[in-house]
């Protein structure tokens, strides 16, 4: 599984500070949201500057490329496709020209009526560079500002035409925009460290630069940010729910995060506790699938009693998006991923702790390697409810017919893995671990029930998340 990108976005009050660092920072500590390509742009007063790759932070901005992004206001992007291809095209930050001067855009998350929106506009004689969402609202921005000339009333319109998720940072010339979808699928949190106004995807981008968490950016919120700091609210629909993305908290976000109030590391380590509340079992150790399990692992190990252990190494130099076309290639791939310690291994009993199944291939590939490894017993435990339907907010999982959980019940899902007992949290424990209420969390992965339309064309909208 993939989540789209990490957004940071910064505004210095002193005119003459260079923010190209601090948000460098930011994407580093969110470098785990997206490892295609990176890119900053940069407001000095006078014009925006940008410079963007393909590769790791560490790789793009080698070799002084992030010496010439000078300005007091910049925003930054890490990027993992979903709508667009990897390439070059369509990293971001994207940039435009429009009437009020230069506009810069960075996204987190996925517009599902993105492909009409686009017809329209092209209809209408507007050209693409790229083949992502994010260049549709760009477009859709500048188009409405034209009739506008209001950046914030151009924000609100678009708003009203967009399906999806999307937490977004603008550089509109010299003025930073922050915008969160109404319902905030995708999270966005607000910083600051003396006189330097941050916002990104995670705290975690505050803490490498000596920031305070101040507070979550507000779904359906827009901040501008300049001198001041002020916020307009976009319209709600009465009824309209929220729904934040429960995956956050599962897997994607880092640990040490902070999302919508809640500490990523409490509810991860409660999820494991609930997990052997639900599903206890007798066994030598508890382990976990490094590393989005580790707390999942230590939770059921206190709850248990049961000694927790590292029985995998993970080699952290292999991408998550390692992907081979064979069996063979593939089962080579979690080898690299995940070696065993035999000595750790040999003839236990273990409570193999993971995040989640999706479908299912890489967890029967790890299950022969530890069985190679001589385990006895594999008492595999998920930290989230079986997977039965797509996610379309930015996540790319799998199609319907990929998942495992989609129309197999747990004890066949338990015979494909070849484990001897398998338990999945249930849908309960996951919202009371998170401590939001049901109704304001997206579930549509384990329920198909979603927040928002759905795409009126299934397979075009599929087709074009590559």
């Amino acid at each position: 599984m993939q989540d789209k990108c990490g957004i940071v976005g910064a505004y210095s009050h002193n005119k003459s500070h260079n923010i190209s660092r601090e948000i460098y920072y930011g994407l580093y500590a969110l470098q785990h949201r997206g490892q295609e390509s990176a890119g900053i742009s940069a407001h000095n007063g006078k014009e925006m500057r940008t410079y963007r790759g393909m590769g790791l932070v560490c790789d793009v901005f080698n070799n002084g490329n992030i010496e010439g992004l000078e300005g007091n206001v910049g925003i930054g992007h890490v990027r993992y496709s979903t709508t667009g291809k990897s390439q070059i095209q369509n990293s971001q930050p994207f940039i435009s020209k429009f009437d009020m001067g230069s506009i810069a855009i960075a996204h987190n998350g996925d517009i599902i009526n993105s492909m009409e929106l686009r017809r329209e506009l092209e209809e209408e004689g507007r050209k693409f560079l790229s083949s992502t969402d994010s260049e549709v609202i760009c477009h859709l921005l500048t188009k409405e500002y034209s009739k506008t000339q209001d950046m914030v009333e151009s924000i609100k319109n678009v708003s009203q035409k967009l399906i999806g998720s999307y937490s977004l940072v603008l550089l509109v010339n010299d003025d930073l925009m922050v915008v969160r979808d109404p319902i905030g699928i995708k999270p966005l949190s607000l910083g600051e460290r003396e006189g330097t106004t941050i916002v990104a995807s995670e705290t975690v981008a505050f803490d490498v630069v000596g920031a305070n968490y101040v507070r979550d950016v507000e779904p359906g919120e827009i901040l501008v940010i300049n001198d001041e700091i002020k916020s307009f609210k976009i319209p709600r629909k009465p009824g309209t729910p929220r729904a934040h993305c429960m995956f956050e908290y599962v897997y994607f976000a880092r640990p040490d995060s902070i999302l919508d109030g809640r500490v990523v590391y409490n509810v991860r380590k409660n999820i494991g506790k609930c997990l052997c509340k639900e599903h206890p079992v007798d066994a030598d150790v508890v382990m976990p699938v490094p590393d989005s399990a580790i707390t999942a692992a230590i939770g059921y190990s206190r709850a248990s009693g049961i000694p927790y252990g590292e029985g995998l190494i993970k080699n952290r130099y292999i991408g998550r998006t390692f992907i081979m076309p064979t069996q063979e290639e593939r089962e080579t791939s979690v080898k690299l991923k995940m070696n065993p310690i035999r000595s750790e291994l040999e003839g236990k009993s273990i409570v193999l702790v993971d995040d989640s199944i999706v479908r299912g291939t890489t967890s029967k590939s790890l299950v022969n390697v530890l069985r190679e490894a001589g385990v006895k017993e594999i008492h595999l435990r998920i930290g989230s409810p079986p997977i039965i339907s797509p996610c379309y907010y930015g996540i790319a999982m799998a199609t319907k017919k990929e998942l495992i959980a989609a129309d197999q019940a747990v004890e066949e899902i338990r015979k494909t893995l070849g484990v001897d007992s398998l338990g999945y949290l249930s849908i309960e424990s996951l919202v009371k671990c998170i401590g939001i209420e049901g109704d304001n969390l997206c579930l549509g992965c384990l329920t198909g029930d979603y927040p928002t339309e759905l795409p009126a064309n299934l397979d075009e909208y599929e087709s074009c998340r590559c």
